[in-house]
């Protein structure tokens, strides 16, 4: 997505490398509340299978999320019994208000997340994060929807999830398959940056990080899955439908005023390292035609209809002037937003200004070329003026769409950050500066630990992992009304 600012903050994919080290390559985190009965059987089915198949060291981490049952005591167990296996305590019910919480805290360099009920099949989690590990993406999700995925489930919530989807692809142009799918990872450099422009605390809270990081231009990997529906599921389909869509409306809200600062997502041109030596790449010239050509087709006719009008009062010459800056101004506000796709305030003044001086040359072809009919003919017909102002608009918007291309909106921003960045610029992770990661740890040997397992981690909502009060959810989320999340379903 192309903005009007510096290149984001996100450094070019590069593949993990691989070797030895003490952090697990790997956090699998499971949300829960109050799961008493399931947890258990959940985390020792997923540790067997990460032990028996996934060739690095990992980590399992319960995000409890306000419990109330015994769900605390079993994860408690679980963590001290299985080095592998660690818990969290948020004091704060919120699915997505969980996963923020612990992927800000963790290390490790893939995060992922899947239900307690192991709906979907095990055997898709290595396929799900090795693009990841490779460096090919930036987010993977399983996809129930896809055509080769194998679902069990009842029609009433086959018919709710594609209904959904189709909402999704209809109202945010959504690209991707399968927004709630509960089998999902991230990177976490991308999650440093995507999860504070994220406000959703609840079980929208997927959808919203998916449809912003496509939106920003990240890759997206897509894992067809088994998934069989567990009839004993806790969700209330009515009141996360309600809460899906009230969701939509206002992400669909931040997206058409350009209020979202997408641009800090954006990736480097190319993941070659000789690909990020290029300097002033065209991008996108296909879609930018085709955008320009619409908006030059609209603010034509919409200059000929005050041309007509203005011409009603006085000469040709009066009437080209007003008419040609009314649409330019226009023309420059619809090329900015829809073909050039630069959102926000930043900047506007500025592109306005130098779309004048485009204006500028317009009317200097138009007005040049009634000039030369009213000296061939004394009084030319209103229709031979028209087709004069059409033929000189057409060699006009040739030269107004290199000059915009080019000068107006160029593909590569200033040297130095625009007002756009300066006015989004991220806070640092509670966690501390990005570095780049050691190598990748290697499981040699089965139950390799990675800390203390007596040491029980309760960490309540906003609590940082090494016990201090670096208030993660504070930091990356400011404090809404909204958040109380007294309609989460769980």
């Amino acid at each position: 997505m192309r903005t009007d600012s510096s290149p984001g903050t996100l450094p070019a994919r590069e593949h993990l490398p691989a070797g030895d080290a003490g952090t697990p390559v790997l956090d699998v985190v499971i949300p829960v509340h109050n799961e008493e009965k399931d947890l258990q059987p959940c985390v020792r089915r997923l540790h067997e299978h990460l032990t028996r198949t996934f060739p690095y060291a990992f980590r399992i981490t319960i995000a409890d999320n306000a419990s109330t049952d015994t769900t605390p005591l079993v994860a408690a167990r679980l963590e001290t019994e299985i080095p592998e296996v660690t818990s969290f305590r948020l004091e704060q019910k919120g699915r997505g208000r969980a996963l923020r919480t612990v992927w800000s805290a963790s290390d490790a360099p893939v995060l992922a997340y899947m239900d307690v009920d192991l709906s979907t099949d095990l055997n898709a989690l290595l396929p799900l994060v090795a693009p990841l590990i490779s460096g090919h993406s930036d987010l993977a999700i399983g996809s129930r929807l896809a055509r080769s995925s194998r679902v069990v489930r009842g029609p009433k919530r086959e018919f709710i999830s594609r209904t959904y989807n189709l909402i999704l692809r209809g109202s945010l142009q959504a690209r991707f398959s399968d927004a709630q799918c509960g089998f999902k990872a991230i990177r976490r450099d991308v999650a440093q940056v995507l999860l504070p422009l994220v406000e959703d605390t609840g079980w929208f809270f997927d959808t919203e990080m998916l449809v912003l990081a496509e939106r920003a231009g990240l890759r997206i990997h897509e894992v067809p899955v088994d998934w069989v529906d567990d009839p004993d599921s806790t969700v209330h389909i009515v009141r996360t439908a309600t809460d899906d869509l009230k969701g939509v409306w206002r992400i669909g809200r931040a997206l058409a005023t350009g209020s979202l600062p997408l641009d800090r997502l954006a990736r480097p041109f190319g993941d070659d390292p000789r690909d990020r030596e290029l300097t002033d790449v065209p991008t996108g010239l296909a879609r930018q035609l085709v955008g320009f050509c619409v908006v030059g087709g609209l603010s034509t006719l919409f200059y000929l209809l005050l041309y007509s009008a203005f011409r009603q009062f006085g000469g040709a010459q009066t009437a080209n002037a007003p008419a040609l800056l009314v649409s330019a101004v226009a023309n420059t506000a619809a090329n900015r937003r829809l073909t050039f796709g630069v959102r926000g305030r930043g900047g506007a003044v500025r592109h306005q200004a130098q779309g004048l001086v485009v204006f500028g040359i317009g009317l200097a072809l138009t007005s040049g070329s009634l000039a030369a009919l009213n000296a061939a003919t004394d009084s030319p017909a209103h229709s031979t003026e028209l087709a004069v102002l059409i033929a000189a608009n057409l060699a006009a918007t040739v030269l107004r769409f290199l000059l915009f291309r080019a000068w107006v909106f160029p593909d590569r921003g200033e040297s130095g950050p625009s007002t756009v960045a300066a006015a989004h610029t991220p806070a640092p992770p509670p966690y501390g500066p990005t570095v780049p990661y050691a190598p990748l740890p290697q499981r040699l040997v089965p139950h390799q630990p990675y800390r203390e397992p007596h040491q029980t981690t309760q960490v309540r909502a906003g609590e940082a992992a090494d016990g201090s009060w670096r208030d993660a959810t504070m930091r990356l989320e400011p404090v809404r009304p909204h958040h109380t999340d007294q309609g989460d379903p769980r």
